[in-house]
């Protein structure tokens, strides 16, 4: 087998047909042509004809002032470029304007003259005010304070000279007091940088705020980068930097010095943002650009990372000198009198050079504005601007062929394209340092082929490498990518596999556990989840080809196939972890399956742990594994067995018949003491009883528990067997048993003679018999003489036939009350019969039928004892819808009748023969009665009772008053 057969998943292995194309497509990727790039620096010449030569230049915060010719200022505000304003200096001696300094808010104007005096010029007036503290000083540089400048004050500021003196100084633009007009406020020396020995011109001066109220104080001469640190009081900021120049004094100032000289320096700086601490600075002297990083936390000098770099050939010091020097994110500018270069900071590269026409004259000077990062060039007669547009767009390129592959990728993160060759890049520089595992995870992110990859790690022979890149290629796919996700899945699981057979082979426990929770929370991961249990026949082989037994258990529990789990444990004779898995889920259908087994072997925890589940188990189908082992098995598990049946009889109250006749089983069999009382409990009607009475007595009869035969006797209602096995027992037994049949007395007596007879010819005691009699009032001497043999002397029973005979005297005498009782009673009701057909009523010519309110007398009526008279017709109406059915329907018959005895009435006016005459008449005396009887019987149904105050009207008090299947009818008949 080749290797790589070691790592390739299984069901790839040796298969011609496996489509791995499909796989390679996946996350081939197709490198496209980066579209055409706009230049970073795009150049465009201001519309503006200068009316006379341009001097000097200066802006900031988008201010622009500009001195033109010999006594011009034009200031411009580049939000309204239309509205320009022209201040005249009104000089009129040969002074020219030497250096123009605008500070960041873009509202003061200092105007350095050649002859050593200083103008100001502030953004919201006209009147251009000398400086008559700064006479006789010829201004060079400026460091702005841009802590507490504002519109109208520039705060505690410092001044650079040409003789190499600061100056700390403020200007404020308020006109002042009566005797002081002059806006500088004050004007005082803190300090003096020497070259050599000699003063030298401060060119360039720069105030920052580090941590800490911490200041840094950056000033050049020609050849000397100077820095000076120091703390300001917290709240006295506003009295000025002379405090740092004093902790500096007995100490010389830090400073770098190159040997070069090109008469003059100019240091720049790159902002990110608008007020805030720059990031970078670039310094122009005559070895070339010292440039670098600012670190505010050094506590002795700010500038770090520190490189120089030379000037190319063709700039040379003598004829072709830089002027000045721009510095951006990435690159610095150098302005020479011709020409401008771009030099990236990364790689000191040349990237871009634009070279101007002679015709706009020589380039005189380059100004950045922080605020809009415009950068500014002019002539004589021309002014120009660059806008730099995604400066940091090629950055990355520069950075990975650094192998700053971090800081590349920070620079290209909205370029796939771009993010793709450095991740390759990266991995290829991972690979070749032999960083295998950084090699994957960078591998994995890129859209190289994914084969070339695999096989370059497996020839490797990186196995760890290799399952970091699948993880990492699995991470990224989507779900909808399944089959891709199953080749991973499966390949990542037989790597780990080799590695955990590798690991305890070497018995290298540690790393071994290390290996084995990575592969376990792999397989429990939930993003694989869907993925790992369609194909968990397949795991299930891998790790069953392994024999990594314990690993096959836990991924069966993360895939809660607890069958199997089980099932292992079962087989392992641990009994105890499969019980616990089987409590743990508590899954209803797994307690079916393997409580047979495992009540064999630990059947008090197991009848635990039904006893826990409670009604969510059906004792019903759990009766196969008790009854199996039951039979054949320990007491203890019969005791189990007994306590869970008693657990589902008394506390879950189970009625399944099956259920009861099992536990009764077990009381016959094991536990006899309880099975009478089991049978007393369970009820003494057999609509109580849930276990097969006859099972019960069958069970009983078999084992020989007569008194539980006579109990289940008793509650078949069978009293003759109960009290003939009852005399088997105990005599008393038997006289309960007699007296239940409460309700048919021939049948207590019948039982009550049982006892009599066996009490006299099997125990043959006299005593016995009469107390016989008097436990039963039914059984008389004369029922049990017959059941005494003939010796037997009548003075047993002296006393038991005087009181017999006493009985019936006081029964004929009570009959013989009755009796006249009864005459008594049959006179009183002819007396009222008679006294009944003799009552009449008297009705008034003007009453009215209480039902239909009509005159009563106009039609046959009914009066009754309560006052409420009825039309006969009405009364019927009335009295019928309470009538049951079969009421109704006598009712109804006894109406057809009374017609039809009318209609034969008629026919004795018709003519009849005479030989028929005197049938005729005998006919006619049967009508009449029958006629009578019919109406006395329909009397009786309708007029028995009022039935405003009868017994009709209580029964209807209940129903409503409206018919319901009438109720719409009615309701819409009101509408």
């Amino acid at each position: 087998m080749f290797l790589k057969d070691l790592y390739y998943p299984p069901f790839c292995r040796n298969n011609a047909n496996f489509p791995t194309v499909g796989l390679i497509n996946a996350y081939c990727f197709v490198n496209v042509r980066l579209e055409e790039e706009k230049p970073i620096f795009n150049k465009q010449r201001i519309d503006f004809t200068p009316p006379e030569k341009i001097n000097h230049l200066a802006v900031c915060n988008n201010h622009l002032c500009m001195s033109l010719g010999k006594d011009t200022l034009l200031r411009i505000d580049l939000a309204k470029p239309d509205q320009p304003n022209q201040t005249e200096l009104g000089r009129k001696d040969d002074s020219k304007v030497h250096r123009l300094f605008l500070d960041p808010t873009g509202s003061h104007l200092l105007i350095s003259l050649n002859t050593s005096e200083c103008l100001y010029l502030n953004r919201n007036t006209q009147k251009v005010r000398s400086l008559s503290r700064w006479r006789g000083h010829l201004i060079e540089s400026v460091g702005w304070n841009k802590l507490l400048g504002n519109e109208t004050s520039t705060g505690p500021i410092l001044v650079g000279t040409s003789q190499g003196i600061i100056f700390e100084a403020e200007i404020s633009a308020s006109e002042g007091s009566l005797f002081n007009t002059n806006p500088d406020q004050y004007f005082r020396q803190v300090h003096s940088l020497e070259e050599d020995g000699k003063p030298a011109p401060v060119c360039c001066l720069e105030i920052e705020r580090g941590l800490e109220n911490k200041y840094f104080i950056i000033a050049t001469t020609r050849k000397r980068l100077f820095q000076f640190v120091g703390k300001v009081a917290e709240g006295s900021e506003q009295q000025g930097f002379s405090s740092i120049f004093n902790q500096n004094q007995d100490l010389l100032p830090s400073f770098q010095e190159f040997p070069a000289n090109m008469g003059y320096s100019e240091i720049t700086f790159y902002t990110s943002k608008l007020r805030t601490s720059p990031k970078a600075f670039a310094w122009m002297m005559g070895n070339g650009v010292l440039y670098g990083q600012l670190d505010y936390v050094r506590p002795d000098s700010l500038l770090s990372d520190v490189q120089v770099w030379e000037y190319t050939p063709d700039i040379d010091l003598s004829l072709n000198k830089p002027i000045s020097i721009v510095l951006t994110q990435f690159h610095f500018l150098l302005l020479l009198h011709d020409r401008v270069k771009a030099i990236c900071t990364l790689n000191g590269q040349v990237v871009y050079e634009d070279v101007f026409p002679d015709k706009f004259g020589t380039l005189k000077r380059m100004i950045k504005d922080p605020a809009g990062g415009l950068v500014w060039i002019y002539t004589e007669r021309a002014v120009f601007r660059y806008h730099i547009q995604r400066e940091a767009r090629d950055v990355w390129q520069m950075y990975m062929s650094m192998n700053k592959f971090d800081l590349a990728k920070e620079y290209c993160r909205d370029r796939p394209e771009c993010m793709d060759m450095v991740l390759a890049k990266e991995a290829e520089h991972c690979f070749q340092n032999k960083r295998y595992l950084e090699s994957a995870k960078c591998y994995a992110l890129t859209q190289n082929y994914f084969e070339e990859i695999a096989l370059k790690f497996i020839e490797a022979k990186q196995e760890e490498a290799l399952k970091e890149f699948l993880l990492k290629k699995l991470n990224n796919l989507k779900q909808s990518e399944r089959t891709q996700i199953t080749l991973l899945v499966t390949w990542l699981t037989e790597l780990y596999l080799n590695r955990l057979g590798q690991l305890e082979s070497d018995g290298n426990s540690i790393i071994f556990q290390e290996t084995r929770d990575e592969f376990r929370q792999f397989m429990s991961s939930s993003k694989h989840k869907e993925c790992l249990y369609n194909n968990r026949t397949t795991i299930y082989d891998l790790l069953a080809s392994h024999g990594n037994v314990d690993d096959m258990v836990y991924f069966s529990v993360v895939m809660q196939d607890y069958e199997r789990v089980i099932s292992h444990y079962c087989q392992h004779d641990d009994y105890s972890a499969a019980l616990d898995v089987l409590a743990k889920h508590c899954d209803e259908k797994l307690f079916y399956k393997f409580s047979p087994v495992l009540m064999q072997h630990i059947p008090k925890n197991v009848v635990d742990a039904w006893i826990q589940m409670g009604k969510r188990l059906d004792p019903k189908k759990l009766i196969p594994a008790l009854m199996n082992y039951s039979q054949m098995g320990s007491t203890q598990q019969i005791s189990e067995t007994i306590r869970y049946m008693e657990f589902c009889v008394y506390e879950l109250n189970v009625m399944e018949e099956a259920i009861h006749n099992y536990l009764l089983s077990l009381y016959a069999k094991y536990r006899s003491d309880s099975l009478l009382l089991y049978l007393e409990q369970a009820g003494t009607h057999a609509s109580e009883i849930h276990y097969d009475l006859k099972y019960a007595l069958r069970l009983c009869a078999e084992h020989g528990y007569l008194r539980a035969c006579v109990l289940v006797y008793r509650i078949m209602e069978l009293y003759e067997e109960a009290v003939d096995l009852a005399l088997q027992v105990d005599v008393d037994l038997a006289k309960t048993c007699a007296d239940l049949p409460e309700d048919d007395e021939e049948m207590r007596k019948k039982l009550w003679l049982k006892i009599a007879r066996h009490v006299v010819q099997e125990e043959k005691d006299v005593k016995k018999a009469m107390n016989c009699l008097s436990s039963c009032n039914l059984l008389k001497i004369e029922d049990i003489l017959p059941f005494f043999p003939d010796f037997v002397t009548i003075d047993h029973f002296k006393e038991a036939i005087c009181s017999s005979l006493e009985e019936y005297n006081q029964h004929i005498e009570e009959l013989k009350q009755e009796m006249e009782e009864a005459t008594e009673s049959a006179k009183r009701i002819r007396e009222d019969i008679q006294e009944m057909r003799n009552k009449y009523g008297v009705v008034d010519s003007q009453e009215k039928c209480a039902a239909c309110d009509f005159p009563l007398l106009n039609r046959p009526f009914y009066l009754f004892l309560c006052g409420h008279m009825f039309h006969y017709d009405c009364l019927f109406q009335e009295v019928t819808p309470h009538l049951s059915a079969y009421r109704q329907n006598r009712l109804e018959e006894l109406q057809k009748k009374l017609a039809a005895t009318t209609q034969s009435s008629k026919s004795r006016h018709r003519p009849v023969p005479k030989d028929e005459g005197d049938t005729s008449s005998l006919g006619k005396g049967n009508a009449g009665t029958s006629r009578e009887q019919i109406k006395s019987d329909i009397d009786d149904i309708i007029a028995s009772e009022c039935v405003y105050c009868g017994e009709l009207m209580i029964k209807s008090i209940d129903k409503p008053f409206i018919d319901p299947q009438k109720f719409e009818e009615e309701k819409s008949s009101w509408l």
